[in-house]
């Protein structure tokens, strides 16, 4: 592997397979833990399940001890935008979550989040959820050698937007691969033709946060929790993808048909 002009890594087969194992077992962490969230579980709880998952497949949860931070996940309630810490809240019926798993595997990482629904949602979190899941589709169908960072951007601010709600500008996706964060950073809003252009080898994330009201956010006295300044609900879903020279693999996908949560008769038609 090696750094193009732009200082992102461009990696070689070996690397791929690495960071696709790690990927695999972030995804599988997410597929595991679906079946535990409900009414009465505290988000405590569900951390300790995927810590104790991820131990269980030869990985480390890379969150854990990151920068001082405490927990094997993150997970974000309802208005919570990301970097939400486990805790003994307990979920209610109504609730959406978002859980943030990152594994290191041999050294690689793999990194994905994906919402999740306690009981039955309402009208306007099941829309939230939906307009956030294609904004994240539509981008990876951008993936591919010769595009731009800021393809991907504008691909997702302009269809979120167009659905009447908001792309958070304070958090962004990111290179990865033999580190938790690289260059790039990958926003989530901008202009086509703009930023670094897209080369095969290329590993990053794409984790868009889009909140039903303002855009805006703001940082609890933790030091980590994000929550919207107007207390508007937020979603995020995040997959780490591969650019290769037809396009782009997606590392994460789920081994069991869940990444859209399919408890609460949501359905995927908003494209």
């Amino acid at each position: 592997m090696h750094k193009n002009k732009d200082g992102i890594y461009i990696y070689n087969q070996d690397a791929y397979k690495g960071i696709k194992k790690a990927c695999e077992i972030a995804s599988k962490t997410l597929d595991m833990i679906g079946q535990y969230v409900e009414p009465g579980v505290t988000t405590e709880e569900l951390d300790k399940k995927c810590h104790e998952f991820m131990l269980s497949h030869n990985s480390v949860p890379a969150t854990l001890g990151y920068r001082g931070y405490p927990k094997s996940c993150c997970i974000s309630l309802n208005h919570v935008v990301c970097h939400g810490i486990p805790s003994g809240k307990k979920l209610k019926n109504g609730d959406i979550l978002n859980i943030d798993v990152t594994c290191i595997l041999d050294g690689w990482y793999g990194d994905t989040s994906r919402m999740f629904i306690v009981g039955e949602i309402g009208v306007k979190s099941k829309r939230l959820i939906e307009i956030t899941y294609d904004a994240l589709e539509l981008a990876i169908k951008s993936v591919k050698p010769g595009n731009t960072f800021g393809d991907l951007g504008a691909t997702i601010q302009k269809f979120v937007e167009k659905n009447k709600m908001s792309v958070v500008r304070d958090f962004c996706g990111h290179g990865i691969g033999s580190e938790f964060h690289q260059a790039p950073n990958v926003l989530h809003y901008g202009n086509y033709n703009s930023g670094p252009k897209l080369e095969s080898g290329m590993c990053f994330t794409i984790e868009p946060m889009v909140n039903i009201g303002r855009p805006e956010t703001k940082i609890l006295s933790d030091n980590w929790t994000a929550v919207t300044r107007d207390k508007s609900l937020s979603a995020q879903f995040e997959h780490t993808v591969f650019v290769k020279a037809d396009g782009c693999e997606v590392l994460t996908h789920s081994y069991n048909n869940t990444f859209f949560p399919n408890g609460a008769k949501l359905r995927h038609n908003s494209v």
